[in-house]
């Protein structure tokens, strides 16, 4: 029986509008009606399942990071500091790394999105322990002064990476539980101020000021797409601008490394805190349009410090091209679209906690992979961050790939419910 036929395309479309929720879109999506439902057909419905494409992506770029990264660290044993590692070390760690990722992933998405909901503040008060924890001597493992990782055999942890997916997780399901008073200032906004505020001098005795950036940026865009007051947002956003600034005047190694971006030529900073940008800048130059060839990167011969870790782009830049590097920038762009599609599409069907923390997932991607990016081609000032599922780092890519079965499970559940079901 074919509804479109019997109905008229036009009256059953009226019909799915009258049916389908009024907050966040006036109408129903302009979807074919071949694609919402196939009664009595061989052929499968589109909506069933879930998003392939999405899934697809994300293994794609994992492939290409684990690829990417021996080829950045097949050579660190060379060095004196690596000496006692075979040339397959981080490869096979990586390795190690992403099959715990995609283990981890599977469970993930078999957990109902209801229940993060409801764990949300939770998780968020187990991430600020684990920052704590990270900060005492007995506990947290220094790398380069910085205290970042709590040993764990396999892995070393990195709670500021499971702060990124509590604090979308948090920010969330505070908007969902105060969307009342959401144009009141104080009520509204003052005590996400509070958690970040907390979190942040947190993360800045470790120091680790690229994480805080990009929890900062996750809250704040989850507050603005939650409907906070325009002008709320922008006093918001004033502050934490203010904050950064008086973090960078108060650090004489902050401002160094901004007039090091500046002018990174400069013999003063080329062999000092501009060191990694200007070689970066060399392997793009090196890889113009198609590359160098897989595997024949000059700079990560030891002139590119950690380029298996936060400067992965410059040896794809380097090896592959600008070729190499567009493919990898359309894939970003590609999957963060499609995270925040998948986000609107939660908040139309009034699934608002959903939605927010699919596209709180979506600006956390996009924006941790811009900053990257930016501090590869010399862009922004240096940052430690590292790519998004493809730079090397275990508790990383774990937490990208939970995060991501989360936003794949929210899509799952969108579907069922346009196909008359229960999420």
């Amino acid at each position: 029986m074919d509804l479109a036929a019997t109905f008229g395309r036009d009256a059953w479309r009226r019909r799915l509008a009258a049916l389908w929720p009024q907050r966040g879109e006036a109408r129903a999506p302009n979807i074919p009606v071949r694609d919402w439902i196939h009664v009595g057909s061989a052929k499968p419905a589109r909506l069933l399942g879930f998003d392939q494409a999405l899934v697809c992506v994300a293994i794609a770029l994992l492939a290409l990071g684990m690829v990417m990264v021996y080829s950045a660290s097949v050579a660190l044993p060379d060095s004196p500091k690596f000496e006692r590692y075979a040339s397959t070390h981080f490869l096979l760690r990586h390795s190690v790394q992403i099959a715990l990722a995609l283990l981890a992933a599977l469970v993930v998405v078999q957990v109902p999105v209801a229940f993060w909901e409801k764990a949300a503040p939770w998780i968020f008060i187990t991430a600020l322990v684990l920052l704590v924890a990270v900060l005492l001597p007995f506990i947290g493992k220094v790398v380069n002064n910085s205290r970042r990782w709590i040993p764990l055999g396999v892995i070393n942890f990195q709670p500021s990476e499971l702060a990124k997916v509590a604090m979308a997780m948090y920010a969330a399901s505070y908007m969902t539980r105060k969307m009342e008073v959401k144009e009141n200032f104080v009520r509204a906004v003052w005590p996400m101020a509070v958690a970040l505020g907390f979190t942040g001098v947190l993360l800045l005795r470790e120091p680790d000021m690229g994480a805080f950036l990009v929890i900062a940026m996750v809250s704040m865009g989850i507050l603005f797409l939650g409907g906070v007051n325009g002008r709320m947002f922008l006093a918001s956003g004033t502050m934490l601008v203010g904050a950064f600034v008086a973090v960078i005047a108060s650090s004489p190694e902050k401002r160094l490394r901004i007039f090091a971006y500046l002018d990174p030529w400069d013999p003063e900073y080329a062999l000092g805190k501009a060191y990694q940008l200007t070689h970066s800048l060399i392997a793009f130059g090196r890889g113009e349009i198609f590359g160098q060839g897989l595997g024949s990167s000059v700079e990560k011969l030891h002139y590119l410090p950690e380029a298996h870790t936060d400067f992965l782009l410059a040896v794809i830049g380097e090896e592959l091209g600008f070729a190499g590097v567009a493919a990898v920038i359309v894939a970003f762009f590609w999957l963060t679209r499609r995270i925040f599609h998948i986000g609107r599409q939660s908040i139309a069907l009034d699934r608002v906690f959903a939605g927010l923390y699919a596209q709180g997932v979506g600006i956390w991607f996009g924006g941790q992979a811009f900053i990257n990016m930016g501090v590869n081609l010399g862009v922004l000032p240096t940052k430690g961050l590292t790519l998004p599922l493809m730079s090397y780092g275990g508790s990383a890519i774990v937490m990208n790939l939970v995060a991501l079965a989360i936003v794949v499970r929210i899509d799952v559940e969108n579907r069922q419910m346009m196909r008359g079901g229960r999420s």
